[in-house]
């Protein structure tokens, strides 16, 4: 079966340029004009990934991509912002909001069709994986579901897997350089500064005080290291194994 895109463009020419892209790599697009029309379908039948414009009728991109984050059934699907605003400041909005890719206007098609296919890519699951408890969190990786201390947290996708791959390898330091390259792969609009923004998203969601994090530790002018607490509780088929162990 194809992937359904929900595309939001309300200038018909780039609209009709988009969809017949996607349509002719397999896909299949539900397109609207209007930002009121998209969250109440998705609802109905989630689409794969959304491509969003910014500047369109009924409201905008930005804030449907805030409520489509704050929908629990919605919020692990990839975002992309197609738009014409394109200072680094927008980016780091789009960003801050959950947008998974940023792409400027005027763009490309082959472009657009590569960034589209690595966002999919890059959310795909991988099979199942290992529950690991590291103190009041539990990461399931294989349903991409986070709690804490019992509670069922909603992420993003992007936020999931930074926090996955840290907590998998616990005790080591990673360079914001590293991180970008093993979470966001090609995802060009992503810069180390961008790492940053989701460490604080993460930290507002698994910390008791962000300001003072038990879990996801600053290391200064080197990056970020995951720190297990003193009391672990590991099913032993997800024993989280120290760094010493690894070597």
């Amino acid at each position: 079966m194809s992937q359904t895109i929900f595309l939001l463009e309300d200038d018909a020419d780039i609209a009709r340029l988009v969809r017949f892209h996607l349509e002719a790599s397999g896909f299949t697009v539900q397109a609207f004009t209007n930002a009121t029309e998209v969250l109440p379908a998705a609802e109905r039948k989630a689409p794969s990934l959304f491509l969003l414009d910014i500047m369109v009728p009924g409201g905008d991109g930005l804030d449907l991509c805030r409520r489509l984050r704050l929908n629990p059934a919605l919020s692990m699907t990839p975002v992309i912002f197609l738009t014409a605003l394109a200072t680094e400041s927008d980016r780091v909005h789009g960003l801050e909001l959950g947008a998974d890719d940023y792409i400027t206007k005027p763009f490309g098609t082959r472009e657009l069709l590569a960034r589209v296919k690595a966002v999919l890519r890059r959310f795909e699951r991988q099979g199942p994986a290992e529950t690991l408890r590291i103190g009041e969190i539990e990461i399931d990786g294989g349903a991409m579901q986070l709690r804490v201390r019992g509670e069922l947290v909603t992420t993003t996708a992007t936020e999931f897997r930074l926090l996955d791959y840290l907590a998998r390898h616990p005790g080591r330091v990673f360079s914001r350089d590293q991180l970008l390259d093993a979470v966001w792969g090609d995802a060009r609009f992503v810069t180390p500064r961008s790492v940053d923004v989701y460490v604080r998203r993460i930290r507002e969601k698994i910390e008791d005080d962000a300001d003072e994090p038990r879990y996801l530790k600053t290391m200064r002018g080197a990056g970020y290291r995951f720190e297990r607490p003193d009391r672990i509780a590991a099913r032993p088929t997800a024993e989280v194994p120290d760094e010493a162990a690894r070597a």
